[in-house]
């Protein structure tokens, strides 16, 4: 985004014509949405007839909440904390969007600035611009799209109220996993959901149950780095805004019941270059060309660390396990749904379906952090000239000779804080601001059982 005077008051002009336009259409407040360290999604939110103000002077808001924890406690860092200090909001007016599940409201994301109008060195959207940028620079397009996973919830007679804890639940869309009972059942909420997305020109590729009670998935179409971001902002509100209409209570967090399969956003991603995919007409591995192993190999390399970006919250740990398609251990390979890193070819006449899948994330998560940091490794691996090692077949548990992925956010966050690539990517106040944020939720949770701390997030996300 450009910061100068005139670029502004050509900000300043679009946003007026953008304003005239939701007020015809029943729009009076836009939600302004950003996702801080803890992946939760933070909003302000103006009238409509402020929007023109916003966009020339944007909106003010502290940069504390970069250090806050899923609980709303606030830690510190060595470059971010304290009461002290102001941001402006930016809209991206590109993106604003009518917010079909939840009738007259718009919604935008933010970049953010300093007061004096330079990027803030903290903002995650800025950073996974930067890094979709450095792919450009080097020719090369990524193009990125999120699964997202729920479980729909109900409260019993005596639940929470909204925004606390949901200790106490009952799944409606009990049904058999993958099965048509389960839509049949709901199948007014998941047209809902689906029409939603569709009134907000969110490209869908599939709506689906999943294999928990109560699970479902949405798949959208590939984007830009940062617009497959925003995406994944965008459908988890729409899914929450259309569950709370029907009464019920979607949980994007990893795990909803101890026990039982958890809720996963699982990130897909392709290479290319000059209109032509890269994950295939190759002589790598499955028709992979040099590049595009390169890329993935540098993921495959920083997946450790990135786990720590990817699956951050030691709720998260308690999904990855072994022999649950979760992609608990740093391997890869063609279609294997066990592994971090699945390769898949497509289908032969698909120019776009060649494409690999990371495994191990969910939507505890911040999705610009997962972008710009997945592009920041793959572009290390382009870098160092990597190349992959065999892949894996079968369940990599059953084999016994694959190693995990860390164990726990704290061995994860080890391999953050000694990765130098996601470090020079991210800056300094940026993957430190992080990192505190990450230490004070294994603090948080360090004694907790495992019980406890399921229903202490499963109501945040």
């Amino acid at each position: 985004m450009e910061t100068g005077a005139a670029a502004r008051e050509r900000a300043q002009q679009d946003a007026r014509h953008e304003a005239a336009r939701l007020r015809s259409e029943g729009v009076r407040g836009i939600a302004l949405t950003w996702v801080d360290n803890a992946g939760i999604t933070r909003a302000k939110t103006v009238p409509v007839s402020q929007l023109a103000h916003a966009a020339r002077w944007g909106v003010g808001m502290s940069p504390v909440f970069d250090v806050y924890a899923v609980d709303d406690s606030a830690t510190t860092s060595r470059h971010i904390g304290g009461p002290c200090g102001d941001l402006r909001l930016f809209p991206d007016l590109d993106r604003l969007t009518a917010l079909a599940g939840q009738p007259g409201w718009a919604w935008a994301p933010v970049d953010r600035y300093t007061q004096d109008g330079e990027p803030y060195p903290a903002c995650q959207r800025l950073f996974a611009r930067r890094e979709a940028a450095r792919a450009e620079a080097l020719g090369l397009e990524l193009r990125m799209g999120f699964e997202t996973e729920w479980t729909v919830l109900r409260r019993d007679a005596s639940g929470a109220g909204p925004g606390e804890d949901v200790r106490e639940v009952r799944r409606p869309g009990s049904g058999p996993a993958y099965g048509m009972a389960r839509v049949v059942e709901l199948s007014g909420y998941l047209g809902d959901v689906l029409a939603a997305l569709l009134d907000e020109h969110v490209d869908v590729l599939q709506l689906h149950p999943e294999y928990s009670p109560g699970q479902f998935e949405v798949s959208t179409a590939p984007s830009d780095p940062v617009g497959a971001a925003d995406l994944a902002v965008l459908v988890r509100e729409t899914v929450r805004a259309v569950s709370v209409r029907h009464g019920l209570v979607p949980s994007f967090a990893p795990v909803a019941e101890v026990g039982r399969v958890g809720n996963g956003r699982h990130l897909h991603l392709s290479l290319w270059r000059e209109g032509r995919n890269l994950c295939r007409g190759g002589e790598g591995p499955f028709g992979m060309t040099a590049e595009c192993q390169a890329f993935l190999a540098g993921v495959l390399r920083e997946l450790p660390a990135l786990l720590a970006v990817g699956a951050p919250t030691p709720a998260g740990h308690l999904r990855l396990e072994p022999s649950r398609w979760a992609g608990v251990f740093r391997c890869w390979g063609l279609e294997n749904r066990e592994a971090a890193l699945r390769f898949i070819t497509g289908a032969p006449d698909d120019p776009g379906g060649a494409n690999a899948e990371v495994k191990c994330f969910d939507a505890t998560a911040n999705p610009y952090l997962v972008t710009g940091c997945v592009t920041a490794a793959g572009l290390a691996g382009i870098a160092d000239g990597l190349t992959l090692p065999e892949p894996v077949a079968g369940d990599p548990a059953e084999r016994g000779d694959q190693p995990r992925l860390p164990a726990s956010a704290a061995e994860a966050l080890e391999h953050f804080e000694r990765s130098e690539v996601l470090r020079a990517a991210m800056g300094d106040p940026l993957f430190e601001a992080f990192a505190a944020v990450r230490r004070a939720e294994i603090e948080l949770f360090r004694d907790t059982a495992p019980q406890d701390v399921v229903a202490a997030v499963r109501g945040r996300y």
